[in-house]
């Protein structure tokens, strides 16, 4: 069946989905008003492997580590000039090759010659030797070896990164990512993709390549919120934590439900134990120790309402602020931007006040600062172009890039002289630090593109694109409408959003798939469009285990 034949039997199914998240229309921003303009933006095209023969991947997520740019990836296949399978594996992870000549450009591990074409040229494959069932970069414990050599690929369970690392120091960071069952013939179609939980990955950089070590088994199980799913900060300990023992930085972290993202909170030195966990009230403002269910869709209840399929929050030091860069569930294949809005406290408070932490501001180490002001508005930050195969997917933006101040001072060596705390510039080839303007002026974004969709032969690519912001206007008032916790996004039309379903289906909407299989048994429908969606997110939990 044709993808869009697929979706066009589906739509009812679809509508009825929408029905729980149809508040998720919000306000939008005009660069007018916003400090946040763009001045630029350029197509960069398809990330380059020229390690192997041919490959076909999704995800691209990046992390500085160790002076080396890692970047992550989901199903990973190669194939042949011929387009035969050569490898297939649930996670693959590559070097930014040279990233001051080219930054399309990776390296990739693990790389093996797999045969030689009709020609006599030599052709290569990642991971060749390492089947789907028994892992990929990431590596499966022996109850999932079990479990995937006992199924045979008519099951499995799969490990895909989903977002960005988060650095706990210059050599080192930590990633939460989801552990998922997949049936690619299943007799329900619910239950092709299900959350079982989400593993905690460590993350080095030594020469020979990027490491990933699996950190113990699943702590939160799979009925909970993905926290970390969307992203994780580090942040300076917090005065209010309900925490008894001291920590050096608290950890918090952001998960996509169907209703928008929930948040979390733990301290770093008790990432392992789940008992130390406490979550954000959006209605109290304070954290508690009750977890908010994945199921949630009163506004009043979230933390940031709203529709959410990939994306991440980082500090940008152009801007002096957290921001938030995201893709939604609309298959619009648009990113979205928001920022944090020093100048809209969400209550009062003697340090969190207009204009930022005492009034002077936020530093990349205030993540407390995202309990304590309000989000802009949505607004429109890029509309990337699609692929013969269908709207686009994982848009997420890579701030290592084009900015020298992408660690927190205090994640250096405490020997390290201040003015030293800078790691290098990264793109130069594109925009010479000299002539940037600033750290973060310039942001790398990536997103998957379908150059051929289909039922059993999808061909999925990263692609690339550079945004060059304007010069920072006057600071808005705190006058203007920002998005609090637990607030309604304000209605874009007359009618109260959440009373009126809206169907959010394009006229040119097409299946979203991913290499979700095993081997050449592919199974795209309908729900391999909420997995890319996000739409599945609410219902992945998080391990934390050091």
């Amino acid at each position: 069946m044709r993808a869009a034949d697929i979706c066009i039997n589906l739509i009812g199914l679809w509508y009825s989905i929408t029905v729980a998240i149809s508040y998720c229309v919000v306000p939008t921003l005009s660069q007018a008003e916003s400090p946040i303009v763009v001045k630029n933006t350029v197509l960069l095209g398809p990330q380059l492997t020229p390690d192997v023969t041919n490959v076909s991947r999704d995800g691209g997520f990046s992390v500085l580590v160790n002076g080396k740019i890692t970047w992550l990836y989901d199903d990973t296949e190669c194939m042949n000039v011929e387009g035969l399978q050569s490898s297939f594996v649930s996670n693959t992870a590559a070097f930014a090759s040279q990233p001051n000549k080219n930054v399309s450009i990776v390296e990739d591990f693990g790389v093996m010659m797999v045969g030689k074409d009709k020609h006599g040229k030599s052709e290569y494959a990642i991971l060749a030797d390492i089947t789907v069932g028994t892992g990929g970069w990431i590596p499966f414990l022996q109850d999932e070896l079990d479990f995937n050599k006992q199924k045979d690929g008519t099951e499995r369970v799969a490990i895909w990164p989903g977002t960005s690392p988060t650095p706990i120091s210059t050599t080192q960071a930590f990633l939460f990512a989801p552990l998922v069952y997949v049936d690619s013939k299943p007799q329900d179609p619910s239950k092709e993709y299900q959350g079982r939980g989400m593993a905690l990955i460590t993350i080095t950089a030594p020469r020979s390549g990027p490491v990933a070590t699996r950190q113990g088994d699943l702590i939160i199980p799979g009925t909970q919120v993905a926290f970390g799913g969307f992203a994780a900060l580090l942040g300076l300990p917090s005065t209010e934590s309900l925490q008894k023992v001291s920590s050096d930085r608290d950890v918090y972290l952001i998960g996509m439900t169907n209703g928008g993202l929930q948040m979390a909170r733990v301290g770093l030195d008790h990432v392992t134990s789940y008992a130390k966990y406490t979550y954000f009230d959006p209605e109290a403002l304070k954290f508690t120790r009750k977890p908010p269910s994945p199921s949630i869709t009163d506004y009043r209840k979230i933390y940031l309402p709203g529709t959410f399929s990939s994306g991440s929050v980082f500090y940008s030091p152009y801007f002096n602020t957290f921001i938030m860069i995201y893709f939604n569930k609309m298959a619009d294949s648009t990113f979205y931007i928001r920022y944090l809005n020093l100048d809209n406290p969400l209550e009062d408070d003697a340090n969190w006040v207009k204009g930022g932490k005492n009034g002077t501001g936020i530093l990349q180490e205030d993540a407390e600062a995202l309990t304590k002001y309000a989000w802009s508005p949505e607004q429109t930050l890029f509309v990337s172009p699609t692929g013969k195969g269908g709207f686009n997917y994982a848009g997420t933006p890579h701030p290592s890039y084009f900015n020298r101040q992408y660690f927190a001072p205090s994640l250096y060596p405490d020997n390290t002289p201040d003015e030293q705390r800078k790691n290098d510039w990264y793109g130069s080839n594109l925009v010479p630090e000299d002539d940037a303007g600033g750290d973060g002026r310039y942001l790398l974004l990536s997103w998957t593109s379908q150059l051929r969709g289909g039922t059993n032969s999808g061909i999925y690519q990263i692609q690339l694109a550079m945004v060059e912001f304007d010069i920072v206007p006057t600071r808005p008032g705190s006058s203007l409408t920002s998005n609090k916790p637990g607030v309604a996004p304000s209605p874009t039309n007359g009618d109260n959003p959440y009373k009126t379903p809206q169907n959010m289906i394009p006229n040119n909407a097409e299946t979203i798939s991913s290499l979700l299989g095993y081997g050449n048994d592919r199974g795209y429908d309908f729900w391999a469009i909420l997995r890319e969606l996000g739409l599945l997110g609410g219902v992945i939990g998080v391990a934390f285990v050091f």
